[in-house]
């Protein structure tokens, strides 16, 4: 989203503080000052893991965090509601929705005098620095009070609530905002806390609602959350191939009911036999009257005569457990809340930890909120163009994308479902796509996104099955509209892909594509799709049939490939592993103290391996990139013994697959059996192949479809660019075989060449890599103060600075 200029973080020069120094490190004059930490409003899943990393992060850093039970209402009631916590008091919720502590509406706190006991009881625990986990008009009300307290203070002086000396020791109210709410309505971060899991839900449900569907050709109207934004409704579309959506800042045309119905036939008489019609609750036509599930369902029945369903989700999306993005994001903008408060001074400007593509930025509270009203204004005046710009790049992004996906097709278009030509355009290309590499969600979405961007413009796509083996033997067939019709949600590869690279079979594959006469290639695959473009790319002097633009689209679960921080399918890996370890640690509920070795897929990437840890709260991850020794090994096990100590019954310990090549998996199995006999008891589990497996998250599918559609709109790009007067196309430069990947804030294009000196080809590995940033947070997450104590180490949140969110994580970017 379009966010106002971040607050700059204090400069930085120690990197760590000695144990002299005491273990309260609060800058800003805040040496002793609590953290309290509190969840306002509706819930969202993924606050748990907010709330978690808030106290462990305040607690590794030496200072007391309290919690404030049931929100606002909690504060101005006191008493038990505000609890110092533990370190103990937070393990085992990272996985849980809603939020353990509680959250409720507080009409007491929205007048004087309920914030005027509010704080009172904050003062008598010596808090003077908040964490607010809600939506805008939460953060508003910290804001407020914040605002007031000097006032407030004086007050509480002047009826003999607090001491002088008590009011001196609190004057200034810091004030740090994360934003939780499922909508992803706020202006000033691209993803909120919870969105990513609602989407789980509402994917979940249209996936099984399409099943029935199709059954029975039926029509479903799905009614999801989003009184004020569509955003959910919007990403859910894209995500599920539906065929038209509604949403409050787009309102259909006043002749929506004959276009929706064009399109519906269309469809069907396509072959298609399901519809589905997403809305969103807050759904407005052009003179912002709503339209409703039950409107929409009318029109379609009265005008199709079709078989139609209505469903509302309703608050079924803001249940179950958080995804791996919401526990990540969750447990990165608690740290970092954390960290803004030690360097907050009595002048800071309260602020809202923000999601800006792939870094994280402090911004002014009161100017987020003023923009996310300033949508609602502009809705108002119906500006809808001016209110979905409003809403960030992200949001109009996707909003092009689905509209361009979803477009009525002309009445002829160049080739039919069969690939046989019906009319021949003069523009119109012949483009190939292939998988080459390791199977992963999401690759079916990016070729059906591929397939209908060249198809509606009037190309012709040949999908080649198989990789390099079915390029060289021949198995190469067109694809039709109709033919990708229901491919994003499913996984794996419909096209088939294997590992072969193409350097021993240069000459028979040059042949096919002279064959088929392909004009550009898309390659949809790992680390092989990579190298097999690059390989192309080097032998182009010798071979004019390989002079054609090539594009590689990052997927593979490892995510090892350079020139981008994301792969397509890591994320449906990494929610996968997250679930798995969910299960394995329930397993043993009603087992005292048993800690879980557990193997992860990666290669030498240990990608996976650290996002799971914290996505799952494990204790440890081992890593190819991060050595260890023996020394550290044993370390951990009594770090783990330190745990169990303090009262936590299980522990999870992660390892990627080729971490080393002597501390195998069941190395450390048997070295924690050893060592923590009498104390836990352990358990080992490799996870092998399906962490590939499964249906595409939300996140893949979408992030699928827009990456092919860059692919295909730059592969068009080249053709035009490099092809003379006689049709002929000569691509010599670098520049016209390129990897398209997220880097940043950005889609990147880069020469697939240029990225040989940035790789690691005998381990398969990017030279640099982004989310190493994130080993810190992981290790202080999962380190108790009693081992920090006994180990006489004192932490500084110097140690972390630029690297919690330190080119940081794409996954805000990709969702767009």
């Amino acid at each position: 989203m379009s966010n106002p200029a971040p607050i700059p973080a204090a400069s930085v020069e120690d990197k760590h503080l000695s144990s002299k120094e005491g273990t309260s490190a609060m800058k800003g004059g805040q040496t002793g000052k609590a953290i309290a930490v509190f969840t306002s409003g509706g819930d969202s899943q993924g606050m748990n893991s907010a709330v978690r990393a808030v106290v462990r992060m305040g607690l590794y850093l030496g200072t007391k965090v309290f919690f404030i039970k049931e929100g606002y209402q909690g504060m101005v009631d006191g008493g038990d509601h505000i609890q110092e916590a533990t370190w103990v008091s937070v393990s085992g919720i990272i996985h849980k929705g809603g939020t353990v502590i509680g959250s409720a509406r507080c009409k007491d706190f929205r007048e004087r005098p309920g914030r005027l006991r509010a704080a009172a009881n904050l003062v008598k625990c010596k808090i003077c620095n908040l964490v607010v986990i809600g939506g805008d008009g939460s953060l508003t009300g910290a804001n407020l009070f914040r605002q007031e307290w000097s006032s407030l203070l004086d007050e509480l002086v002047e009826k003999g609530e607090i001491t002088a000396e008590l009011r001196a020791e609190c004057s200034h109210l810091n004030i740090v905002g994360l934003v939780g709410s499922i909508d992803n309505d706020f202006c000033g971060t691209d993803m909120t806390i919870g969105t990513d899991s609602a989407l789980h839900r509402i994917i979940e449900a249209i996936d099984a609602i399409v099943t029935t569907a199709s059954s029975h050709q039926r029509t479903f109207i799905l009614e999801v959350m989003g009184r004020h934004c569509g955003y959910l409704a919007l990403v859910a579309a894209l995500a599920s191939e539906a065929d038209f959506v509604f949403i409050p800042e787009w309102p259909p045309e006043p002749d929506w009911p004959d276009k929706l119905c064009k399109k519906l036939k269309q469809e069907r008489e396509s072959g298609q036999r399901l519809n589905i019609i997403i809305i969103a609750e807050g759904a407005i036509d052009r003179n912002g009257s709503p339209i409703s599930a039950e409107q929409v369902k009318k029109v379609v029945v009265d005008n199709l005569k079709q078989d139609t369903r209505v469903t509302v989700l309703g608050h079924v999306q803001r249940g179950g457990s958080p995804s791996a993005f919401d526990r990540i994001l969750g447990c990165r903008m608690g740290a970092e809340a954390v960290l803004a408060l030690f360097e907050a001074t009595p002048d800071s400007e309260a602020c809202v930890v923000s999601l800006d593509g792939n870094q994280a930025v402090r911004v002014p509270l009161m100017e987020c909120v003023k923009k996310t009203q300033g949508v609602a204004k502009y809705m108002a005046e119906k500006k809808w163009d001016e209110a979905v710009k409003l809403r960030g790049r992200s949001f109009e992004r996707n909003l092009i994308t689905y509209k361009m996906l979803t477009r009525l097709r002309p009445p002829k278009t160049a080739f039919d479902a069969e690939g046989h030509g019906v009319q021949q355009l003069k523009e119109g290309y012949i483009l190939g796509v292939i998988h080459i590499g390791a199977p992963c969600c999401g690759m079916n979405a990016a070729v059906r996104s591929f397939v209908r961007n060249c198809l509606f413009r009037g190309d012709k796509v040949f999908g080649i099955h198989d990789g390099i083996e079915g390029l060289v033997e021949g198995n190469i067939k067109p694809l039709g509209w109709s033919e990708v019709n229901g491919w994003v949600g499913q996984g794996g590869a419909f096209l088939g892909t294997k590992r072969t690279l193409p350097d021993k079979y240069m000459e028979k594959c040059v042949a096919r594509l002279k064959e088929f006469r392909i004009q550009a290639l898309l390659v949809i695959g790992g680390f092989e799709a990579y190298n097999s473009v690059l390989q192309f790319a080097e032998s182009r002097e010798k071979y004019p049939e390989l002079r054609i633009p090539m594009c590689v689209i990052p997927a593979t679960i490892s995510n090892n490939v350079p020139g981008t921080d994301f792969s397509l399918g890591a994320d449906t890996a990494l929610n996968e592993i997250t679930e798995i370890c969910d299960r394995i640690r329930q397993s043993a509920q009603g087992t005292k103290r048993r800690v879980f070795v557990v193997e992860t897929m990666g290669g030498y990437c240990g990608y996976l391996a650290t996002l799971a840890g914290l996505a799952g709260g494990a204790d440890a991850a081992y890593i190819f990139e991060e050595p260890f020794s023996i020394k550290d090994l044993i370390g951990d096990v009594v770090h783990m013994q330190a745990k169990m100590a303090e009262g936590v019954q299980r522990g999870l310990i992660l390892r990627n697959e080729y971490a080393n090549s002597n501390y195998t998996t069941d190395f450390i199995f048997r070295l924690y059996s050893e060592e923590g006999k009498n104390i836990f008891s352990t358990r080992m589990n490799v996870l092998g192949h399906m962490q590939q497996g499964g249906s595409p998250s939300p996140f893949d599918r979408n992030f699928g479809t827009k990456m092919a559609s860059k692919g295909a709109e730059w592969l068009i790009t080249q053709l035009k660019k490099n092809t003379d007067a006689s049709g002929n196309i000569s691509c010599n430069s670098p520049e016209t075989a390129i990897l398209l990947g997220l880097v940043r804030r950005q889609y990147r294009y880069t020469p697939v060449q240029a990225l040989r000196a940035e790789t690691d080809f005998k381990n398969r590995l990017p030279h640099l890599q982004w989310w190493l940033h994130l080993r810190a947070l992981l290790k202080a997450l999962a380190t108790p103060v009693v081992y920090l104590v006994d180990q006489g180490v004192t932490p500084s949140p110097n140690q972390f600075e630029k690297t919690i969110f330190e080119d940081a994580d794409s996954f805000g970017e990709a969702m767009e």
